[in-house]
């Protein structure tokens, strides 16, 4: 499959949780945990289930940047250039 996004990161499910309507898909990306919100069809179409490894793909228009005592700061229509090489988990 070919996809126009740039920022496939590969990822493993650890976790599923239905709701009537909603899914969340909880990722193991190298350590750092994703979620991914999608419906219940999808994840029944898909074939997820818990230890299958799959491509968190992340289309983005906004990219929030924060440090530690500041207000982020709020990057509209960014263009993201490359490709994810690594993740890094949230130090909180």
């Amino acid at each position: 499959m070919k996809l126009s996004a740039r920022n496939q990161i590969p990822a493993r499910i650890t976790a599923i949780t239905t709701g009537e309507a909603t899914a969340n898909v909880e990722l193991d990306a190298g350590g750092t945990r994703l979620v991914a919100s999608i419906t219940v069809e999808a994840v029944r179409q898909l074939g997820l289930k818990e230890g299958t490894n799959v491509a968190a793909v992340i289309k983005a228009l906004d990219v929030i940047v924060a440090t530690g005592d500041r207000r982020p700061l709020r990057l509209r229509a960014l263009p993201l250039q490359g490709h994810a090489r690594r993740q890094q988990p949230d130090s909180n």
